[in-house]
């Protein structure tokens, strides 16, 4: 119950690594605030968290936009009063070379996986220094550290998610603000199902590839993402942490 009385923040939590990130700190005792721009698919990852007996709450807004973005901060200190804990998770991968992306792609890109991140923390920030401390977890990338061909536009976003990580850290450790980042590989969730059934490989390919014998789960990075964010973690700031199974990039 690392996380008893504390109220935390998930991004893209409508499923895949979000909703299992939500549902692990549920378990911890965290009250959370799960959202996305699917009205539908947040509910259901609350309404499956307090059917478990855990504390969540929904929250559709468009973090696409800096007003949605600051919708959800508002809303948070509206109802709960306090942030304990944000969650920088929601992303979009935009596949494909250069030539083969529209601006609207790149556009997109940059708006979700960046720009959300720089609105919604700079919401949350003043909230977290006045409460003496906080942890920020933000997901970034393998890929944004070591760059897989054929994502330019994902590749740069999450390498852009990695060096805001570390800025934010070096700029308000002194506050109590810890900043650190998740750095996944290949881990099974929709996004990833979408992208094997378009290349006509399957899961069980994907899986000989890892050298531990299998692409990794949301619940694991979901475990790495509460550990960061706990007081276990308390001189970790500034870190970004793969976690791939020792897979290297492709």
């Amino acid at each position: 119950m690392r996380f008893q009385n504390k109220t935390v923040i998930v991004t893209g939590a409508a499923g895949g690594i979000g909703s299992a990130i939500a549902a692990r700190f549920a378990e911890e005792g965290a009250n959370v605030v799960v959202t996305d721009v699917k009205d539908d698919g947040v509910e259901a990852t609350a309404s499956a968290i307090r059917a478990g007996g855990g504390r969540a709450r929904a929250v559709a807004t468009d973090i696409a936009t800096a007003e949605g973005c600051r919708l959800v901060v508002a809303d948070v200190m509206a109802h709960e009063g306090r942030i304990d804990v944000l969650c920088n998770n929601a992303g979009i991968n935009r596949r494909g070379p250069l030539l083969s992306l529209t601006p609207e792609d790149w556009r997109l890109s940059f708006a979700v996986n960046v720009d959300a991140m720089f609105h919604t923390c700079q919401a949350a920030l003043p909230h977290m220094i006045a409460a003496g401390g906080g942890a920020i977890v933000n997901t970034a990338s393998q890929w944004g550290l070591h760059p897989a061909p054929n994502h330019i536009a994902y590749n740069v976003t999450k390498a852009a998610v990695a060096s805001f990580t570390q800025n934010l850290a070096r700029d308000y450790a002194g506050q109590k603000i810890r900043v650190n980042a998740v750095c996944p590989g290949e881990i099974h969730t929709p996004m990833l199902e979408a992208g094997v059934t378009r290349s006509g490989r399957t899961i069980a390919d994907l899986d000989k590839l890892v050298p531990f014998g299998r692409i990794g789960r949301p619940d694991e990075v979901a475990a790495l993402v509460a550990f960061l964010a706990s007081d276990e973690a308390a001189f970790m700031c500034g870190s970004l942490v793969e976690i791939t199974g020792a897979q290297a990039v492709a």
